[in-house]
């Protein structure tokens, strides 16, 4: 088993359901675009006393590790329900796979360490997403 295989099985509680696995990018590139791209989703975590953890993820080096508690405080329950729902993750897991795929996300939409957006947003999600979580771990 590849060390990708094995994150992303940990990620989905030991399932390989490639459907699940989309569905939850799917879903994680809905919060990127739901809240205005990258601009949007900094202003996001701003209001919650989080910027800078965004800010590391756009910036060029390691990025800072996401908390399932920063998930929660910057989206709500609400909102991570209904994406559990959506993705057939269990509810109570879904904001940790939030947390380990959106610092990852975010780096690739900011090459350089600038945010991209508009068409290029459009662009990077869709490229992304045809990858797949393989793609977005760099595998």
């Amino acid at each position: 088993m590849s060390l990708i295989s094995g994150l992303l099985g940990s990620l989905l509680g030991g399932s390989s359901s490639s459907g699940q696995q989309d569905s939850l990018l799917n879903a994680v590139s809905g919060l990127v675009t739901g809240s205005g791209g990258i601009g949007g989703l900094l202003q996001k975590f701003s209001g919650h006393g989080l910027g800078d953890l965004v800010k590391g993820w756009i910036s060029n080096g390691p990025n800072p590790p996401a908390t399932a508690q920063n998930i929660e405080q910057v989206f709500g329950t609400d909102q991570l329900q209904q994406i559990a729902a959506q993705t057939g993750i269990d509810p109570s897991q879904i904001s940790a796979h939030i947390a380990e795929i959106l610092p990852q996300l975010v780096d690739k939409l900011t090459p350089q360490g600038q945010p991209v957006e508009g068409g290029a947003l459009q662009g990077g999600l869709a490229s992304l997403l045809q990858g797949g979580l393989g793609k977005l771990f760099g595998r």
